[in-house]
């Protein structure tokens, strides 16, 4: 696999589009961190890191609206690709929908959203948006 957080993306992508309630994706710990960051925002219900096997395994239950059953993740598009990466400064950083959406980065100081590298003044790579 060239792209694991691609495949991540598109793995959940697939599960808000059939309707499910759970979605199991291979681990890594990229990939926990960008679990943790999206249920700390409020786009994800609930999460659970399984140790099974030589790799384990991320469950991720998906958060959906009771009345209207519409998922809390409208889109989830990936920014920076293995061919081509995307770096930003501080003063650069993506304001996504105006700050309605976070965009995920990649800092020196562990994977955060763009308001948080914000405050302490850092860029970074910018992973993915999420809205």
């Amino acid at each position: 696999m060239t792209d694991p957080i691609a495949d991540y993306l598109t793995r959940l992508r697939n599960a808000i589009k059939a309707s499910h309630r759970i979605v199991e994706i291979p681990a890594s710990n990229i990939k926990k961190e960008i679990t943790k960051v999206l249920f700390d925002k409020g786009y994800i219900q609930n999460y659970k890191f399984d140790e099974e096997g030589p790799q384990g395994t991320i469950k991720i239950a998906l958060k959906y609206n009771p009345n209207t059953k519409e998922n809390a993740i409208i889109s989830l598009s990936r920014v920076s690709k293995p061919g081509l990466r995307k770096y930003v400064d501080k003063e650069s950083l993506p304001r996504v929908i105006n700050g309605l959406g976070i965009a995920v980065l990649s800092t020196s100081k562990g994977i955060m959203t763009d308001k948080e590298a914000r405050t302490e003044g850092i860029g970074g790579e910018v992973l993915c948006y999420v809205y």
